[in-house]
């Protein structure tokens, strides 16, 4: 089941690491900031934001 991250949510969530803004990947269900290289889990529709529970993108 694909989450569904608000737009207003969406533009007040920052990457913990970076402090830069995140996407939405709704293909893999994750918040994803490219300055960091990392993707954020949406879990029960919930972004995890922890930097330890995040995956490196290529």
């Amino acid at each position: 089941m694909s989450a569904k991250i608000d737009d207003w949510l969406l533009e007040i969530l920052a990457c913990p690491k970076s402090k830069a803004p995140l996407r939405f990947d709704a293909e893999n269900d994750e918040l994803v900031c490219d300055e960091s290289g990392l993707a954020y889990p949406i879990r029960d529709g919930i972004p995890v934001l922890l930097v330890d529970e995040a995956r490196r993108i290529g």
